[in-house]
């Protein structure tokens, strides 16, 4: 998966987490997946990679692949929370119990 024809992001399934490769280090944002639900635990990107945007890739891969699989989004991990929270046009895909902590519409 591609993010705008970018650095291309890889849903490992094997391993839990969507990943990147790059200068031979690999970014990620692990996930436990439902069958109606997503969550994502954790994001990491390696020191030499930092700057790059590639969290952000990281996370719009994960909503897409959410979105395209009709799975609600339960954000554990920081990163994916505050993405979350700065764009108003992910809110729908978060699961029912999240939005009505946040006080978002159901």
């Amino acid at each position: 998966m591609s993010i705008n024809g970018e650095i291309p992001v890889r849903d490992n399934r094997a391993a839990d987490r969507f990943e990147i490769e790059k200068d031979g280090q690999i970014a990620f944002a692990q996930y436990v997946l439902a069958p109606d639900h997503i969550i994502f635990t954790h994001t990491e990107v390696p020191a030499e990679l930092g700057g790059r945007g590639l969290a952000t890739r990281l996370v719009e891969a994960g909503l897409a692949s959410a979105r395209k699989n009709g799975l609600s989004v339960i954000p554990r991990c920081s990163v994916f929370g505050r993405y979350v929270m700065k764009h108003p046009e992910t809110h729908d895909l978060l699961a029912p119990e999240i939005r009505a902590t946040l006080g978002l519409p159901a």
